[in-house]
């Protein structure tokens, strides 16, 4: 997906990174450790440093150490990693200060003026915050004198992590009041799903393999599921997540993109605008939902592999009698030519039986199959694209077991990705945060795409909650509720 053939940075202008919300799960597990892996492949500018901003009253030892906790020497192993690692931090500096105050940042300015560089200097400024700060964050940065005009030597650019809104008025109202700040060319929403290597292959897989194209639509596919499952608890983050549920949390954000990707008409050439202009078309010819094609559901308490879990009521921070949804099943209905009739199935769920996101392609019966006797109870071909824990690609085919008479069954044909390539793949904020300081927006949602993709869910995310729709109950590590089987039973599928 990406449109550029090479890594490469632009050299002569120095680089400043400032992670907003340092001291958080994100930039200590995430953003850093992204940063540093591309140091490691000499991916950042010859004169770069980071800045970290949070509450949190912190030296830059105290907070240096924090980070260095989390590195890791993937590229270069040993002692050449050590010596880099060393350098990386001598680069790293820390400001405390509150979110919304103009003159903690005057503060985080100071810091960057004392940081003395050849050229005028590009800032990336990553919000690893809560969505609800990001505009006191934004204004708080401008009246500080932090975001240098577009027209200015040294550009500015801003990276803002979902959810982007609510719904699709909260959502226009983030995006316009972000843009008297940063521009949408300065804007860069993050989705880390399009930073994995299977999601960037879609559209590799698609129109760079000839054997696809003729078979990708109506007259081939059967339906199309696309999973996204963890068989984890909230673990401390009940309260951020009753906010918000697993429909706006995971569904309308990383399942909607993969929707987009498997969707898509070609682009007419591999750029950013034209990348993103098919994926709005595809997410516009989506239907808005109805509520009959929507399960939410809730996890009760149960086990995983012999450990018990609370159910979500349960939890520290979910309040009382919450009916927020920890699973959701819809199916998509895409209003086209190459899509009509054929069921998009998405599912999202915590504390189920495992973790694992793919998306399944299954086509439809061979006509005419002279074979069909031999072949009865086995399963239409299908294309599985595992996006998670294991990256890889799986075609199931019918083949004749070797022996005497004639015996079908299903067999594979793999692509595991940890075996068929060399050398570590990149994490998913290691290609985005390098595309961010590339200027390629190829893989970061777009103003026009998110609205597309508000407009699906908007309509039934409010008559849900008009409603006090009560969730279905399901068991902490169970396969989710028989609602949602009934629900992909519909449209002749299985999940």
């Amino acid at each position: 997906m990406k449109t550029t053939s090479t890594p490469g940075v632009d050299r002569s202008h120095p680089l400043a990174v400032v992670v907003v919300g340092a001291s958080g799960d994100l930039a200590l597990k995430k953003i850093f450790p992204a940063l540093f892996a591309l140091y490691c492949q000499d991916l950042l500018p010859t004169q770069f440093h980071i800045v970290g901003f949070a509450r949190s009253e912190m030296t830059n030892d105290a907070f240096r150490a924090r980070v260095e906790e989390k590195l890791t020497c993937r590229y270069v192993p040993g002692q050449q990693c050590d010596e880099l690692m060393k350098n990386f931090l001598s680069r790293c500096t820390y400001v405390s200060g509150n979110y919304d105050s103009s003159d903690s940042y005057r503060q985080l300015h100071k810091e960057l003026e004392h940081i003395k560089t050849d050229a005028p200097e590009n800032r990336v400024f990553y919000m690893a915050i809560p969505p609800f700060l990001f505009l006191d964050v934004a204004h708080a940065l401008h009246d500080a004198e932090l975001v240098s005009d577009e027209k200015e030597q040294g550009w500015s650019r801003v990276v803002i992590e979902k959810p982007f809104g609510s719904d699709r008025a909260t959502s226009d109202e983030l995006t316009e009041s972000m843009r008297q700040v940063f521009s949408e060319n300065q804007t860069y929403r993050i989705d880390h799903y399009l930073g994995k290597e299977v999601i960037q292959n879609l559209l590799v897989l698609r129109f760079a393999n000839l054997i696809f194209d003729p078979i990708w639509n109506r007259n081939h596919i059967k339906n199309v599921r696309i999973s996204w499952t963890e068989n984890l608890s909230l673990q401390g983050r009940a309260g951020y997540f009753d906010e918000y549920g697993i429909i706006r949390d995971v569904m309308q954000n990383h399942l909607l993109q993969m929707v987009a990707l498997v969707a898509m008409e070609q682009p007419v050439a591999l750029n950013s605008t034209y990348v993103r202009d098919e994926k709005v078309k595809a997410l516009r010819a989506v239907k808005p939902i109805p509520l009959g094609d929507v399960v939410v559901a809730q996890y009760g308490p149960g086990a995983v592999n012999g450990k018990q879990h609370f159910g979500y009521l349960q939890e520290k921070g979910t309040p009382e009698g919450s009916i927020t949804p920890t699973y959701a099943a819809a199916a998509l209905k895409i209003n086209n030519r190459r899509w009509d009739g054929v069921p998009f199935l998405i599912r999202a769920g915590k504390g189920m039986s495992d973790s694992k996101t793919e998306i399944r392609i299954r086509f439809q019966s061979m006509p005419g199959n002279i074979f069909a006797q031999a072949a009865k109870g086995l399963p239409e071909n299908e294309l599985v694209i595992q996006v998670q824990p294991d990256a890889g690609l799986t075609m199931r085919i019918v083949n004749r077991v070797p022996g005497l008479g004639i015996r079908l069954d299903e067999t594979k044909l793999d692509l595991r990705y940890s075996s068929a390539f060399e050398g570590a793949i990149p994490d998913a904020y290691e290609s985005l945060i390098l595309d961010v300081i590339q200027g390629d927006k190829s893989l970061f949602i777009r103003a026009d795409e998110l609205e597309a993709a508000w407009d699906i869910f908007t309509p039934v995310l409010h008559e849900l909650e008009a409603k006090n729709v009560e969730p279905e109950s399901y068991e902490f590590g169970s396969g989710g509720p028989e609602a949602a089987d009934a629900l992909a039973a519909r449209f002749g599928a299985k999940w």
